[in-house]
């Protein structure tokens, strides 16, 4: 039983070996959609940090000023849930040259700002108020995921077309799509401050303006491999 169990596993190996493989004709191709948005909002990451001797009254004064920054923003009339606080440390510093301790607080908070015609007016108070370190400020978009679906349709597109183009000379036809590789990524354009004039040089009463958003550049990029007709 065991022999002709053999036999027939044999045979059968040899069968398979002895078929050929049929190939599937295919065409790998890369396609790219890009779809520019003017940002409608801003993500601002801003710190009051404070030094000083003593500890107790290092972190009373950063407390201070972070009350402050607290309450100017909620006079902006920003919803609460649009900023919240990142970060809060209290970190010991020793000076070998002077042998000395000192201590150094700090708070961050983050703000999503929904309307950047308040931009300046809310940078100039967040400073007035306390602020010394603006340590990221992201732009954004509030409808990115409909530009990210538009970005990757017109990616699609684009491989398809390729592929039409490519194969037109052979007298073949695109079939289906075999498989789909996603590699997209999102850039979000970072502040660019644009010249500052003197008030002497200026109109007081004219609105400041400090800030050139740019756009985001929503691109995607697909790899599709399309089955030959």
């Amino acid at each position: 039983m065991k022999k002709a169990l053999l036999i027939l596993s044999v045979l059968f190996i040899s069968m398979s070996y002895g078929q050929e493989v049929k190939q599937v004709p295919q065409i790998n191709v890369s396609g790219e959609g890009k779809v520019k948005v003017i940002p409608d909002q801003a993500t601002i990451a801003v710190t009051v940090e404070t030094k000083g001797n003593n500890a107790k009254d290092v972190k009373k004064q950063n407390d201070e000023k972070i009350e402050a920054v607290l309450k100017f923003i909620k006079k902006m009339n920003l919803a609460p849930a649009d900023y919240k606080m990142q970060r809060v440390s209290l970190n010991p510093q020793y000076d070998y040259e002077k042998k000395k301790h000192s201590y150094n607080a700090t708070q961050t908070i983050e703000i999503l700002l929904r309307d950047l015609s308040k931009y300046d007016e809310l940078m100039e108070g967040l400073v007035d108020q306390g602020i010394n370190r603006i340590d990221n400020v992201t732009f954004q978009s509030s409808k990115l995921a409909q530009y990210q679906s538009e970005a990757r349709k017109l990616a699609m597109k684009d491989a398809k077309l390729k592929a039409e183009d490519y194969v037109s000379v052979l007298g073949q036809k695109v079939g289906r799509a075999m498989t789909i590789s996603d590699n997209s990524q999102t850039y979000f354009p970072q502040p660019m401050y644009s010249a500052m004039k003197t008030m002497e040089m200026s109109d007081a009463s004219a609105p400041r303006q400090t800030l050139a958003v740019g756009e985001i550049n929503i691109t995607a990029n697909v790899t599709v491999s399309f089955i030959l007709e």
